[in-house]
């Protein structure tokens, strides 16, 4: 298990970005979002097309719907289910979380994922991705 934050924080925020890797290797974003009295977890893309819902700036939710900020589909917070615009009839994919309900504290407890860092698949500093500058360069 893998201490993510707190439901305060997330419900402060509304909600809170984090970058995962699967069993393949592969880095995926997570948002946790407020649901009710709790939190639930999401895979940062909206089915249709896949377009982020934080892009870091946090995730557009208006009266419990994370809503996608390419064609506006709305998804329930609780349930991921999305009923209306070009997503409609899909639901979220789902990341396995526990909630310590003693402090608050929520724990990434997907088997098949590990945590990485908060926030972004960008904002990941350790991938050597080339200099900074070309001022290596010489003629």
């Amino acid at each position: 298990m893998q201490l993510l934050t707190t439901i305060e924080t997330v419900h402060e925020k509304r909600s809170w970005l984090f970058t995962v890797q699967d069993q393949y290797g592969e880095k995926e974003e997570v948002i946790l979002v407020p649901c009710d009295d709790g939190v639930e977890a999401w895979i940062n893309r909206c089915t249709h097309e896949s377009q982020r819902f934080d892009t870091g700036r946090g995730a557009p939710i208006r009266d419990g719907q994370l809503i996608c900020p390419r064609h506006g589909s709305m998804f329930d917070s609780c349930s991921g289910y999305c009923d209306n615009g070009d997503a409609a009839e899909t639901t979220l994919p789902a990341v396995n979380i526990t909630v310590n309900g003693n402090d608050g504290s929520i724990y990434l407890t997907d088997d098949e994922m590990t945590f990485v860092h908060e926030g972004g698949i960008d904002e990941d500093e350790d991938e050597d991705e080339g200099p900074d500058s070309t001022s290596h360069i010489s003629l």
